[in-house]
């Protein structure tokens, strides 16, 4: 069986765990200990049982948890390694903490227990930030937050995916009359800051592989956004292919539904 959760999403945490019958890893560490021992309890599942964290980019709604979680797991005299980018690591402030870390360059693949792994390359204002593609038992599931544009690499790594984990950030009308400094605006409306609603919604109605199962949409704004204005687009944007696809809105105070297969 493959299951698939997003625990978190949104502008102060994000985190999303994937198991086989023999691997479970763990993407982002954005939350607390205690909140993603919460969380995962709450999948029949334990933080003290992962056997590997990927890491996505250095932003701390990201990794603002990875310390303790690293911590936890050396007091327990486990060594879980965490996987990311060459680029990466050195962004991040490890406090001498001594453990394994699985360096690698952005594009390439790899194999951690029984899911391949591959990497790619997103637009965003960090080191040398990525998505993810995951494929074991014959299940593939495709992950992109955090990205200024949806470039044509990209689209080519979310097709055949069963699984779509894709960043609507922000509506662009509430962004604009909402309360970020103009800078800010500018950031996040920019080709390394984050994706729309509606480029979004122009990728779902126009290029989205239709194959794929079900599409969680994420990484909503607090401020800029609301789950009704994404779904209502993304609904819409969907039927107007006549797709069967499953649309589901992850949120940032629960973990979403546990996909399985």
């Amino acid at each position: 069986m493959v299951k698939f959760c997003v625990l978190a999403s949104g502008s102060t945490g994000n985190s999303a765990f994937l198991a086989t019958s023999r691997t479970r890893i763990l993407v982002d560490a954005g939350l607390s200990l205690r909140e993603l021992a919460k969380r995962l309890q709450s999948i029949s599942e334990s933080h003290e049982q992962l056997d590997a964290i990927l890491i996505t980019h250095e932003h701390s709604d990201h990794v603002s948890g990875l310390l303790r979680l690293m911590r936890a797991f050396l007091r327990a005299k486990r060594r879980v390694p965490v996987y990311l980018t060459r680029l990466t690591a050195p962004a991040i402030d490890w406090e001498e903490i001594d453990s394994p870390l699985e360096l690698f360059q952005a594009g390439t693949r790899f194999q951690v227990g029984d899911i391949e792994v591959e990497s790619f390359s997103i637009p965003h204002d960090a080191s040398d930030p990525v998505g993810y593609c995951f494929a074991a038992e014959g299940i593939r599931i495709g992950l992109a937050t955090d990205l200024g544009y949806l470039p044509d690499s990209i689209r080519f790594h979310l097709r055949g995916v069963d699984v779509l984990m894709l960043e609507s950030n922000h509506d662009i009308e509430m962004l604009k009359v909402g309360p970020y400094p103009w800078v800010v605006k500018q950031r996040v409306m920019g080709r390394r800051g984050h994706l729309s609603n509606d480029v979004v919604c122009d990728y779902l109605a126009n290029d989205f592989d239709s194959a794929t199962g079900t599409v969680v949409l994420g990484h909503l704004s607090e401020h800029n956004n609301h789950p009704e204005i994404v779904r209502m687009g993304a609904a819409a944007a969907l039927q107007a292919r006549a797709q069967g696809t499953r649309l589901v809105i992850a949120e940032q105070s629960r973990p979403s539904e546990v996909f399985a297969f």
